[in-house]
């Protein structure tokens, strides 16, 4: 079976990224009975495949990446899992590029698809765990014991999540008091000028929330187009967005050059936070440090403009 080839054009994982989440309502979950072979815990996993960069994070937190033979295009961190073979963004998987490796245990973030390819693997006989997603501290810790359940090292997954456990409650408990509640507009993408915000219900919503700040724009759930309006009413005070690191997306220039965000204090105080997309929403093992280094940029932007 030939090889899915693997994607490294500068920048394509962040606008995979940038798709998913303004996708995330259609591919948030599988239909019921879309994977037979789900399973708690595995029987084989001594090839392994990890699909969610959380997920991939997580393994090698326990110290099991021996047992990864691939990863998914979203799976960048640490470092090493680079040199792993990708088969395919988590949201539009092929069976074939999957089942390349031969693998024996697939663990997959919820919302991996589309469904086609996980019915597809259902009829293969691969065994699937199923990593539930959530946006907050307790499902950072129940998705690091799914994962130590699955591999079979429950007492690495304990002491794993009692340290990530402590980490996040240090950081959250620090963070409400120094962040001060400012109001943030995350900005998924400005294609023609039209602002993707993030609503509720998103991974950007739970990262502000815990890193003291408050979502600006908060009456409604999951990633929509927001009208001129609706900013002028959000009143934010800093800007939030992903650094791609490749120079794509909007420039400072042109965001605050927006109508829209020119009128606010974000646009006035030229307020603009960018941080690396994975680090920021992943949800898993770092998310301490992404809570604490966010909530400092936003103490930072209040001492600036206050």
């Amino acid at each position: 079976m030939k090889r899915r080839s693997v994607n490294r054009k500068p920048g394509s994982r962040w606008r995979m990224l940038v798709a998913a989440c303004a996708l995330g309502a259609f591919f948030g979950g599988l239909p019921t009975g879309a994977v037979a072979q789900t399973v708690d815990r595995f029987a084989d996993a001594s090839r392994l495949v990890a699909i969610g960069g959380a997920v991939t994070e997580i393994v090698y937190s326990l110290g099991e990446e021996g047992r990864l033979v691939a990863r998914d295009t979203t799976s960048s961190y640490p470092e090493a899992a680079l040199a792993l073979p990708d088969v395919g963004y988590m949201r539009a998987l092929s069976p074939e590029g999957v089942l390349s490796v031969s693998p024996t245990a697939i663990l997959a973030a919820e919302g991996s698809g589309p469904p086609t390819t996980m019915a597809v693997l259902e009829k293969a006989r691969v065994q699937l765990v199923l990593v539930p997603e959530s946006h907050s501290g307790k499902g950072i810790l129940e998705k690091i014991r799914v994962v130590g359940k699955a591999l079979g090292v429950e007492d690495k997954a304990e002491a794993l999540a009692e340290r990530v456990g402590k980490e996040l409650q240090e950081a959250e408990t620090a963070a409400t008091a120094a962040a001060g509640g400012r109001r943030v507009l995350f900005i998924l993408s400005m294609q023609g000028g039209r602002i993707l915000a993030a609503g509720s219900d998103t991974g950007a919503d739970g990262i502000i929330r815990m890193a003291g700040g408050t979502n600006a724009v908060s009456g409604f759930s999951g990633y929509k187009q927001v009208s001129d309006e609706a900013i002028a009413e959000a009143r934010p005070d800093v800007i939030l967005m992903m650094d791609r690191g490749d120079g794509s997306g909007v420039s400072d220039a042109d965001l605050f050059a927006h109508p829209a965000i020119a009128g606010t204090a974000a646009g006035a105080n030229k307020a603009l936070l960018r941080m690396d997309g994975s680090y920021l929403l992943g949800f898993g093992p770092r998310t301490a440090s992404a809570v604490r280094d966010l909530s400092a940029k936003l103490h930072d932007v209040e001492t600036a403009t206050d």
